[in-house]
């Protein structure tokens, strides 16, 4: 998808691309962290996978599993655990240099300084959004865990959001889940006791119809609108 380019402005459209592996968007965020510029990206999922951020060993005992039921597993630099992303699902990341106002001293807590965006863009689809704290109810699964905060609609998880911090620039890194497989996140994760993944939900669960594409382009547009707003605290 389009986004803020290295000058700030309108960058160039991938939508010749319109769906893309989870390791090749991983892959185009630290590219762009490691450039240091500002930047942003939204990318709709082409096919199933599991990401396991930094907080999980390497290589994860939930890999094997994973594999087994015909998911690839992409490992992030980003913090968290393990989090499973459907075909149509969408992944969004924001750089800023470490210089940026909109980063602080306490980014590490900012979600909702940095994910506005998001919550802006749930708002678009009628959909009352916040950052939440995180449940604390699994470690093994991100969103469920007791790190950081989560992006909540109507009572449940929709998705979360890590970090990948350097001397020169931040990466925030966020995913929106459009479908939810429950039963795949019960097996692979082996949640106990059962039905924690009753507290996740995806925009099909709540009513929302709209093409991944279509959603893609309206969020990557309130990041957008939020990024060039004047900066603002959370």
């Amino acid at each position: 998808m389009g986004g803020i380019g290295p000058d700030g402005r309108s960058g160039s459209s991938s939508r010749d691309e319109p769906r893309r592996t989870l390791s090749r968007a991983v892959d185009a965020d630290e590219s762009s962290l490691r450039a240091g510029q500002l930047s942003i990206r939204v990318s709709v999922l082409g096919q199933a996978s599991l990401s396991c951020g930094v907080g999980d060993p390497w290589p994860t005992p939930l890999a094997s599993a994973a594999v087994a039921q015909g998911f690839d597993v992409v490992r992030r630099t980003t913090g968290g655990t393990g989090l499973l992303h459907l075909a149509g699902d969408l992944t969004w990341s924001v750089v800023l240099p470490r210089s940026n106002p909109r980063v602080g001293r306490d980014f590490a807590r900012a979600y909702g300084r940095l994910g506005r965006g998001a919550v802006t863009f749930l708002a678009g689809l009628g959909l009352d959004g916040a950052w939440i704290p995180a449940p604390g109810v699994s470690e093994r699964y991100c969103t469920l865990s007791a790190r950081g905060q989560v992006l909540a609609a109507r009572g449940r998880i929709l998705g979360g959001a890590a970090q990948h911090a350097t001397a020169a620039a931040l990466l925030h890194q966020g995913a929106i889940s459009v479908g939810l497989d429950r039963d795949a996140i019960d097996r692979i994760f082996g949640l106990s006791p059962p039905g924690l993944s009753e507290r996740l939900t995806g925009l099909r669960d709540l009513g929302i119809s709209a093409s991944s594409e279509d959603l893609a382009t309206r969020l990557e547009a309130a990041i957008l609108a939020d990024l060039e707003a004047s900066p603002r605290r959370a």
